[in-house]
Parts: structure tokens; sequence; C-alpha cells
């Protein structure tokens, strides 16, 4: 960061999404601080809350930025907020190179996704293994299965969520058990490791219901599980809807990555459900289970299973030491919540940190208009 700041760049462009926004206004203010340029921050938290950004940056874009970041740049766009233009044609991205697709690309086209994997096939365009996202209508064609395999795409992530039907409902997830099951075996059928994902603390879900997603996830030999705790992001209905029901124990953005809970939940405690996300990784990552994965995919994932066996052991223990040492971190916290102390505590470093804010303004004004401090 020094090198860039000794760089004389007059513009530094910031993307944020909410969980690294913190770190992005302090590298802002690090640079208002320190030089003279212009800092234009965009991203999806910056979208969501762009007054927010708008505090620690001369500009923000929302939306994609594509097609007006030059502009912007270069000062023809001179606006505070700026609101970027849809991509309607992946050829008109600058940046990465999208030559080897057509448009329109849908993500679900399985008749497009065959086209990829033979063009990757015979251009000689595969690694060793690649990673990619999938859904349960997978297991309906084996021709994709088999070009997929063949193109080296194999490992996938499926979303499973939960196996309460009601809470696949209301998440308006379009499948079933039967769904997840079938696509797991015809992956495993094809040497595809399957990344089970499942989400932790959905409403209509109690312990024994994620405890059973765990456990299911096992049973169909996941390669890896991906638990997630329930994260209402600014601008999702579940944030508005939360907001609205006085369920947000904390607005302190760092927090919200998926493996920490900043909500009340509806059917247990923040810290039991912090638990449950521990739990999860003790209750599917272990050594015997490693054993089965060796078996079906070969040594080199047994022993891959086994070191992320030995690190979620590890991660799990020192998150447990950290909840009874009271140094302000997160688990302590969640650990010892009553109602009411992440909001006031909130508030009160959002005050200390506006006040900083508005010093470092009046510091940069008075060197833009020549005066002494």
């Amino acid at each position: 960061m020094n090198k860039l700041l000794k760089s004389g760049a007059d513009v530094f462009c910031i993307s944020c999404m909410t969980s690294n926004a913190p770190r992005g206004y302090e590298l802002a203010d690090m640079i208002h601080a320190k030089t003279n340029a212009r800092v234009i921050m965009g991203g999806m938290h910056p979208t969501w809350m762009p007054d927010e950004a708008l505090q620690h940056a001369d500009q923000v874009i929302t939306g994609e930025g594509e097609k007006v970041i030059l502009d912007d740049v270069e000062g023809r766009i001179t606006d505070r907020l700026v609101k970027g233009i849809p991509l309607t044609c992946l050829d008109e991205a600058p940046f990465p190179d999208y030559s080897i697709l057509k448009t329109p690309c849908e993500a679900a086209d399985k008749e497009r996704a065959k086209e990829i994997c033979r063009r990757m096939i015979a251009e000689k365009l595969t690694f060793k293994e690649t990673f990619f996202f999938g859904r349960t209508d997978l297991a309906d064609d084996e021709e994709l299965l088999q070009l997929l395999h063949d193109a080296h795409l194999t490992r996938v992530l499926i979303g499973i969520e939960s196996l309460n039907q009601q809470a696949l409902n209301d998440i308006h997830k379009g499948q079933n058990i039967d769904n997840i099951r079938r696509a797991a075996a015809a992956c495993e059928k094809y040497r595809i490791r399957m990344i089970a994902s499942i989400v932790l603390g959905l409403d209509a879900d109690k312990k024994e219901d994620m405890d059973r997603s765990i456990e299911f996830a096992r049973d169909i030999h996941a390669y890896q599980l991906q638990p997630a705790i329930l994260t209402p992001f600014p601008g999702t209905p579940v944030y508005e809807q939360f907001e609205e029901e006085g369920r947000m124990i904390t607005h302190e953005w760092s927090r919200f990555d998926m493996m920490n809970v900043t909500y009340m939940p509806k059917n247990m405690s923040p810290w039991e459900l912090q638990e449950e996300f521990y739990h999860a990784a003790r209750m599917f990552y272990d050594y015997d289970s490693a054993k089965i994965i060796g078996k079906l995919f070969g040594k080199e994932y047994e022993r891959r299973r086994r070191r992320f066996a030995f690190v979620s052991n590890l991660g799990v223990w020192g998150a447990h030491v950290s909840s009874h040492i009271n140094n302000g971190n997160c688990y302590y916290e969640l650990r010892h919540y009553k109602p009411g102390d992440h909001e006031m505590k909130t508030e009160q470093t959002v005050n200390k940190k506006a006040d900083k804010r508005q010093k470092r303004r009046s510091k940069r004004s008075s060197r833009s208009r020549g005066e002494v401090a």
C-alpha cells in the first residue's frame, strides 16, 4: 500500500463486498489522508449502501461499472453518485476476454455448458481439476456429466441448504431431497467431487434439522462441506425483514462473512447457532469419512480430507478459546450476548468513526485551500 501511495496515482478504485467494506473504507480514508488522489468505490456493498460509502469516497458507482468507469476516472462524469449501466452483452466487457463464449450466455443453459466443455477439450483448455457451480438437475443429463468429467470440471458446489422441505420452500429453492440424492449419486458415478453447501439458521430450521443436513451430506459422500450461517446482506429481502422485526444484533460489516451470527435466530440463541457452525465442521470432517473419500476418489483426496479435518478441529478449538476471553472479539460477544449490547456498541463505534472522518475532511479541506492546520 505504501508503494501505491507514493506512486503519484491521481485515482484509486476500490471494490467492496459487505465483509470487507470496513477495510475498503479504511484504505479510502488512508488515501485521502496521505494524498490528494480521488477515490472511487463500487461493488455489492456500496451499491446497496451508497450514502455510507460516500462518507469515504469521492464517487460511488452502483451496479455494474464497466460502461461508466473510464468516463468516471477521466473526469467526464463528475456526479458523486454514479449509476452503472448493466452489461447486456459479455463482449462489451473490457476484461477479461470472453471470446470463448457467445451471448446470451445463461448459467443454467445446459447446451451452452456442453458447447463450452467441448471447446475446452478440443482446444486443450483443461487443468488438473476445475471447480464449478451446479444444480441438482445435473443428474438428468448424463452427456453433460461425461463432458464435465472429460473437461476436468471435477469439483462442483451444489446447494443442499436444508433437508427441511418447508425451509427449502421458504427460500424458493425449487428442489427436494430426492433431487439432491440423485445429483450426488450421478456426480459420484462420473467421479465429480461434490461440495455440499448448507445454510444454518433458516427460520424454519431447528437444531435437529441442521444436524440432519450435515449427516445427509456425509451419507451421500460429499467431498467437502460448506456450512454457511444465514447472513442478511444489505439490499436483500431477509435483511429488510430482520430490520423490521428488530432481529439484527450487529451492523459491524466485517462480521457479515457467512461464518458469524449477525442476527437473532428464531429457534435458538445467537451463540447456539454459532456453536452449530462449529458442530457442522466437527461432525462432517472426521478421519473415518476420509477413508471413504479415499476409496471413491483416490488417496490424494483422502489426504486432503484428513487435512480438512485437522484444520477444522483446530479452528473450532481456537474459536472456543476466544469465546472465553474478553478482548472485544466477536466470539466472546456472541457467547455473552444480551439484547441491546451490540446495537449500543455499534452506535458508539459509528459515532467515533464519524468524528474521525470529519476531522480528516477538515484537514484535507484546509490543505486544498493552502491554509495552515
